[in-house]
């Protein structure tokens, strides 16, 4: 058992919430049992799991899955100490990173993507990627000002989502936005005011679709917002100033999503 929280090795664990570590490393924590749930169907991705005796009788069905020399028992003490919960759920691993290069998003054929410029709630960009896992998204890319997706709080509010979606992290959307048009999707880029989405045709949102979410406070930013064919935006019908990025994102992927699904 890990019973020490001031051991050499529970400070390389916690060294896993700096960004610097997790890239040196190409290593991030996932913490709940969901993720682990998720890394079942991808079981090459863990490094390791660390659990309580508590969570080892919790979630003994999903523990079963992996081999027993991944999985180590650590103390109450020790999970409060890797967690990033005020009340931990007992499980942490410890997953290889899982992102991917624009060619190889490319190669999938995409027909529903979803493009973040300068997203930097971690709590947004989680749910974001959850909404598009949801929905059926072939891939999503992140500019290079975007938070960091193995952040602790963006990975755990995925859900799990991180593990099943193409990411592309680092890009340049100009170039991204050019290399999507020329592989035959239309992009729409989200704006307060644009052309209404319950304005557009079915037809036209059945189409290989891109769209660009902006940052929580300015939105698109202008140079991007140029790029797209259009701009669309949300129709506000009660009182609300507006919706904030993660729903606003949720929204237009499953329009796209039920379009697309419509047509075939």
């Amino acid at each position: 058992m890990l019973d020490d929280p001031r051991s050499n090795r529970v400070k390389g664990i916690t060294r896993l919430s700096q960004k610097d570590a997790r890239y040196e490393t190409g290593l991030f924590l996932l913490e709940g049992p969901q993720g682990l749930k998720e890394l079942g169907r991808s079981k090459d991705l863990v490094e390791e799991i660390f659990v309580t005796a508590a969570g080892q009788e919790r979630y003994a069905d999903l523990l079963r899955l992996f081999p027993a020399s991944v999985q180590v028992e650590v103390s109450d003490q020790v999970m409060a100490r890797i967690a990033d919960t005020k009340t931990p759920q007992g499980i942490v691993s410890v997953v290889h990173h899982v992102d991917v290069p624009m060619d190889e998003l490319l190669r999938l054929k995409p027909k529903l993507v979803a493009i973040i410029d300068q997203g930097r709630d971690p709590g947004n960009i989680g749910t974001i990627i959850r909404a598009a896992d949801a929905a059926g998204a072939d891939g999503i890319i992140l500019s290079a000002d975007s938070v960091d997706i193995y952040n602790q709080k963006v990975a755990r509010s995925t859900a799990g989502s991180i593990l099943n979606i193409p990411i592309v992290l680092d890009q340049d959307l100009g170039e991204a936005i050019s290399m999507l048009k020329e592989a035959g999707l239309q992009v729409f880029s989200t704006a307060a005011s644009g052309r209404s989405i319950a304005e557009l045709d079915k037809a036209v949102l059945a189409k290989p679709t891109a769209w660009i979410f902006g940052n929580e406070a300015h939105g698109v930013s202008g140079q991007v917002a140029l790029l797209a064919d259009d701009s669309v935006s949300l129709p506000i019908y009660g009182s609300a100033e507006s919706l904030n990025l993660a729903t606003a994102a949720s929204v237009c992927l499953y329009f796209t999503a039920v379009a697309q699904q419509s047509s075939h």
